[in-house]
């Protein structure tokens, strides 16, 4: 439950920014004057070094957030799931060959990896966006191939093959239905990972770019004014914690909520 109103908490503010800020338009605004000011009543969380408002610019990057992560884990999905019930209930040539492909992308770290398309493909947030869906669907691939095999063994599997049931319809009416939980699972708690990587990305200088209100471009920028400015990178740096800390309790918690097992357990 904390981790599900963590969730709903960000998602408001991403699309509802002014139940915090009225002025939410003036975030990428900087002020000179305001330079690096602490927090006070008129900053709660400082400014940066061009005098913007630090809470404001926290609050906007939740939507950057948000959208990055459902764009890259949708997108993984689409690709990683199809194919892991290809695998799962195929069996010979194209069971293989999808599962060595993915064995190729896994056996690169993921971080390694998409830094390498990112580069590749310039820098800005479309470009970690697509470096990120391209090395995050080995996982669903994985994860819908192992349950698709249990699946598979089931005797009503049988019966429909028996009935001359198509292959296309039982993977997809009766196969996949049975394996959704854990994509779901897997969906949630990839948010909060893809949250995390997108903004080492934008750390590392090939996410997002200036002005975007990007919590690991934040970061970076911030880093030159430690510890004096502690400010300017902290509260990014919170914010990033929090949100992956509540995908990753939501996940948990849908991970009790759909397997009998770990229900009975408790």
């Amino acid at each position: 439950m904390l981790g599900l109103l963590i969730v709903l908490a960000a998602v408001v503010l991403a699309f509802v920014p002014e139940l915090l800020v009225s002025d939410i338009g003036t975030a990428n605004r900087g002020n000179i004057l305001s330079r690096l000011k602490p927090p006070s009543d008129l900053f709660l969380f400082g400014t940066d070094d061009l005098g913007r408002d630090v809470f404001k610019r926290v609050i906007l990057g939740t939507r950057s957030a948000l959208t990055i992560a459902v764009a890259v884990v949708s997108v993984a999905m689409v690709i990683g799931v199809p194919l892991g019930l290809v695998a799962g209930y195929m069996q010979g040539f194209w069971s293989e060959a999808i599962m060595r492909i993915t064995d190729v992308f896994l056996a690169v770290p993921q971080l390694i990896l998409a830094i390498a398309i990112a580069q590749i493909l310039g820098r800005g947030a479309e470009s970690a966006m697509i470096a990120l869906a391209v090395t995050y669907w080995p996982f669903f691939t994985r994860t819908v191939y192992a349950e698709t095999q249990r699946v598979r063994s089931s005797l009503f599997i049988e019966a429909l093959e028996g009935l001359g049931a198509s292959r296309l319809r039982i993977m997809a009416f009766h196969i996949l239905p049975n394996v959704a939980a854990p994509v779901i699972v897997r969906a949630t708690v990839g948010m909060g990972f893809t949250i995390l990587t997108a903004a080492v990305l934008g750390f590392l200088g090939v996410g997002a770019t200036p002005p975007d209100p990007d919590w690991g471009l934040s970061i970076s920028e911030g880093r030159k004014y430690l510890p004096e400015q502690w400010w300017y990178a902290t509260f990014p740096g919170l914010a990033i914690m929090i949100l992956v800390l509540g995908f990753n309790l939501l996940g948990d918690g849908i991970r009790d909520l759909v397997d009998p097992r770990l229900r009975k357990s408790r």
